[in-house]
């Protein structure tokens, strides 16, 4: 019989109430610890998601504020984490996303992009499973022993629903890793916007770049790094996306999730608010849908997102974010966490 873990929740009626937010996360972090008998590492990585430019509705730092302080209290030295994205934008190399992540307040703490200046560095995780042999984790989250990962429960245009399983699976790869998790992996050249500057082709690690009449990427040399994209000055080169959100999608994120918290002690805590349709990726400012939930916090990456799901679609009297659903059932399967699990409410 599988003994169940435990997620633990706070309510919290509204985004606005950032105090009671920041000391509820902070007493949400120190019962895991107590209950589950968590010793922490002298040096605490925060794994989070710093919103793109023009997003409003990600969750600001100063919710983080409680968490950074008892850490801080009990001697521990915390900094935030995070990787590079795969598409163009503020986020797509370490000195523009640590401007932007400073430019959204993320300042009590140290900064580390964990995957490089463009995503280059990484470490390949050997998993074995049904999609994927190995998964590139970014370098400096594959060589911790423990995290928080502090995830913001909302709704994925691509993953149905984020949370924090995808802020493992997708927010700990490196960027040839994001872009693996897509059924179709190799990036395709806009012939119209290219302009045979061959930045690509310097920068391109395979030789799988030919620019030329017909400019293209080779599959079969191809490894997935994605640095084409992050260096074409032209925006040309992107993300083939046809095809690419299907079941194998969901399946390649849980087994990169799984290999991001692979042999490492994670908590897990989540912030069911300003709960928007779509991912704070996008840049551009978007309205909550739902009322806010609360807080919750697991070391089960399965469990707290079963929770976060439960909870909303029983308060609304709907399921809610049902075509994401998959990836929890394939996460159980492989072992990532369980679907089952004990709510504890805290006031």
């Amino acid at each position: 019989m599988t003994l169940l873990k435990n997620v633990y929740f706070i309510p919290i009626s509204s985004y606005s109430e950032t105090e009671k937010i920041s000391d509820g996360a902070k007493k949400l972090l120190e019962r895991v610890i107590k209950d589950e008998g968590i010793t922490l590492e002298k040096n605490i990585p925060l794994k989070v998601h710093f919103g793109e430019k023009g997003n409003l509705t990600f969750i600001k730092s100063d919710n983080y504020q409680g968490i950074i302080d008892y850490l801080k209290e009990n001697g521990k030295e915390p900094f935030f984490i995070e990787t590079n994205v795969l598409y163009r934008g503020d986020r797509t190399n370490r000195k523009n996303h640590v401007r932007l992540a400073l430019k959204h307040g993320f300042t009590q703490i140290p900064i580390i992009i964990a995957d490089g200046e463009i995503g280059e560095e990484y470490e390949e995780i050997e998993i074995g499973m049904k999609n994927l042999d190995k998964c590139k984790i970014a370098k400096q989250i594959s060589n911790q022993k423990q995290m928080i990962v502090l995830s913001h429960f909302k709704g994925h245009i691509g993953a149905g629903f984020g949370g924090a399983i995808k802020q493992l699976g997708m927010g700990c790869a490196a960027r040839g890793g994001k872009l693996e998790q897509h059924a179709n992996t190799v990036p395709i050249i806009n012939p119209l916007q290219c302009k045979k500057c061959k930045k690509c082709i310097e920068s391109c690690p395979s030789e799988a770049i030919n620019i030329g009449l017909f400019s293209r990427i080779k599959k079969q040399k191809c490894i997935g790094c994605a640095a084409c994209i992050s260096v074409c000055p032209h925006r040309s080169i992107k993300i083939n996306w046809i095809g690419s959100i299907s079941r194998k999608f969901y399946e390649r994120m849980a087994e990169y999730a799984y290999a991001a918290q692979k042999n490492k002690e994670i908590i897990y805590i989540s912030f069911a608010l300003n709960i928007t349709k779509n991912c704070d990726c996008e840049g551009h400012r978007m309205k909550p849908f739902v009322r806010d939930l609360g807080i919750f916090a697991s070391t089960d990456p399965v469990a707290i997102d079963m929770a976060c799901l439960d909870k909303l679609s029983k308060r609304e009297d709907r399921a809610v974010f049902i075509r994401g659903r998959y990836i929890l059932n394939y996460s159980q399967s492989i072992g990532l966490g369980n679907k089952e699990y004990n709510l504890i409410e805290i006031k």
